[in-house]
């Protein structure tokens, strides 16, 4: 779990991005390649300490495979009572 307020951020703009990327017609290779992209820029920039991007990484990784997270919901059709 997630506890450092900056992780959490970095976290909330992962899987933002994930439901964005998906919507547009990406798929997982093409997010996890985002993802790895993502964590060495945060690697790079001393952002934030080596553990909390691995903790980071384990919690991207579980949402990105949740194949829950990318389920769209479909509107009920009305009952036609006539």
């Amino acid at each position: 779990m997630l506890q450092d307020t900056l992780t959490i951020r970095y976290y909330q703009r992962l899987t933002d991005a994930f439901v964005e990327l998906w919507n547009r017609g990406y798929r997982n290779d093409d997010m996890r390649m985002y993802l790895d992209g993502y964590l060495a820029a945060l690697r790079n920039s001393n952002a934030i300490e080596p553990f909390l991007i691995h903790r980071l990484e384990e919690e991207a990784t579980r949402y990105l495979y949740d194949t829950s997270n990318f389920v769209m919901v479909q509107p009920e059709a009305e009952p036609d009572y006539s």
